[in-house]
């Protein structure tokens, strides 16, 4: 019996130390509130609309290290387009950037055709006719990027045209061989590192969501 009073005690205890501090509820309690500033910021889209509802801001952390010009142009972009995001082009690029990249490598001109504008496919279809006519051959392997961002970007509303220049940071292991098989350039053991500044175009708004390769530099 004393056993039984004592155990009895001690869940009286216990039961009383739960309820001070976790509580108790009825059922009739007011729901538990977000704080509103809090809720917003849960809510918030990628792209917010100020100023009468017109322009569409870019989220910050989708480009860094844009001017302000640039900035603007991408947010036009967004109004001509909504379905537009910088944080997706940018990772679109980068695929684009190996595809391009290694094609131009294999001499795989059909796989560059449909990313490449007019003119600058012809310059890539000549300088891998030139490497055939010397009797080189490339052996080349895509390491990765390192990295890739929006350097500037350009919106001619008036045709609804876009440019947007990247800049991107890639490592590649490149070979280039004579008829003889000899090594002319690059090193099959050395990973090289390689800058590219990129411009991609696009008319937004229009039913092809394809951008074009339309300018490259380094």
């Amino acid at each position: 019996m004393i056993e039984l009073v004592l155990l009895a005690a001690i869940a009286v205890f216990v039961l009383t130390r739960l309820k001070n501090v976790l509580g108790t509820r009825t059922g009739f309690e007011d729901p538990t509130r977000m704080d509103p500033d809090a809720e917003a910021s849960r809510k918030k889209p990628d792209f917010v609309v100020v100023e009468g509802g017109q322009t569409p801001v870019v989220a910050p952390e989708d480009v860094p290290g844009v001017d302000a010009e640039s900035g603007a142009a991408l947010r036009r972009m967004a109004v001509a387009d909504p379905a537009f995001s910088p944080k997706d082009f940018v990772m679109g690029s980068r695929r684009a950037y190996e595809m391009i990249l290694m094609a131009y490598e294999n001499g795989d001109t059909a796989s560059l055709r449909p990313l490449l504008a007019e003119d600058v496919f012809d310059s890539f279809v000549a300088a891998i006719e030139a490497r055939k006519t010397e009797g080189l051959t490339v052996e080349a392997r895509f390491v990765g990027v390192r990295d890739a961002r929006i350097f500037s970007a350009i919106f001619t509303e008036e045709t609804g045209e876009a440019d947007i220049e990247m800049r991107f940071t890639g490592e590649l292991v490149s070979v280039v061989r004579n008829v003889d098989h000899e090594i002319v350039e690059g090193d099959p053991t050395e990973v090289r590192r390689q800058t590219d500044l990129w411009t991609f175009t696009r008319r937004m708004g229009s039913q092809d969501p394809n951008w074009l390769l339309s300018a490259t530099g380094g």
